[in-house]
């Protein structure tokens, strides 16, 4: 039997090369859709730029007075002239002033009414222990000696307390100890040269001011003359536990 079909025009004869363009051809157009990118319009707004024409102001030209440069130095020759000695000059001769073993000293006699002593009042500081009169502290007038001595005592006790104040960086540090100082009362019954020593600069510093504020008293006296008078009081910081 003839088969009446044409193999010239048979359909699934190219059917794998046409499979093989179509899959290509989808791939390379789903590749370009994959690629495909969209950016986002903004819109600007387009001004209209006037220029307008600056008016330059016409700067004045103001003159300078320069001083002119100044002039270069210039070589001065000095003539020299030879002149002839007309003058005679005297030399003059000098003369020691020194005095030599064959010059007399000339005697002077020196009568006593000619010397003139002069009195120096030096001041003696007298510790307060051994002190014939101490220094009399304001309210201890018109009492015995021992009496004025009890009364000066207690005065500084009283004193040292109506001003004693704790410092606070001493309480916030934990500072206590006792302070001795040292002062002097004058001839003039202030209160001089104090000085102090302890656990810390705090402690002593607040020592020498309640000393510092002792009134002036009247001043303490030795054979009849008043005297410096050296004195020395403990003060205790002592911070109570609670």
């Amino acid at each position: 039997m003839i088969s009446k079909k044409n193999p010239k025009i048979e359909v699934g004869r190219n059917s794998s090369l046409y499979f093989a363009i179509g899959l290509n051809l989808m791939l390379l157009l789903s590749w370009q859709a994959l690629e495909f990118k969209t950016y986002e319009k903004e819109l600007t707004s387009i001004d209209i730029i006037e220029m307008v024409e600056q008016v330059e102001e016409d700067i004045p030209i103001v003159p300078i007075n320069t001083p002119p440069p100044p002039s270069l130095p210039v070589a001065v020759v000095e003539s020299i002239e030879i002149v002839e000695d007309v003058v005679e000059i005297e030399e003059t001769v000098i003369e020691s002033s020194e005095t030599t073993q064959e010059e007399a000293i000339e005697e002077r006699v020196v009568n006593i009414e000619d010397i003139e002593l002069e009195e120096v009042v030096e001041e003696v500081e007298v510790p307060f222990a051994v002190l014939e009169n101490v220094p009399v502290f304001p309210g201890c007038e018109g009492r015995s000696k021992s009496e004025i001595k009890m009364c000066f005592q207690a005065k500084i006790q009283e004193h040292v307390h109506k001003h004693f104040n704790y410092p606070d960086t001493a309480v916030e540090l934990g500072i206590q100890g006792r302070v001795f100082v040292l002062f002097v009362i004058d001839s003039k019954g202030y209160t001089v040269n104090v000085k102090s020593r302890g656990p810390d600069k705090i402690l002593e510093k607040e020592a020498e001011r309640i000393i510092k504020l002792l009134p002036q008293m009247k001043p303490g006296t030795q054979r009849g003359k008043p005297v410096k008078v050296s004195y020395a009081i403990p003060i205790h910081f002592k911070m109570e536990s609670i």
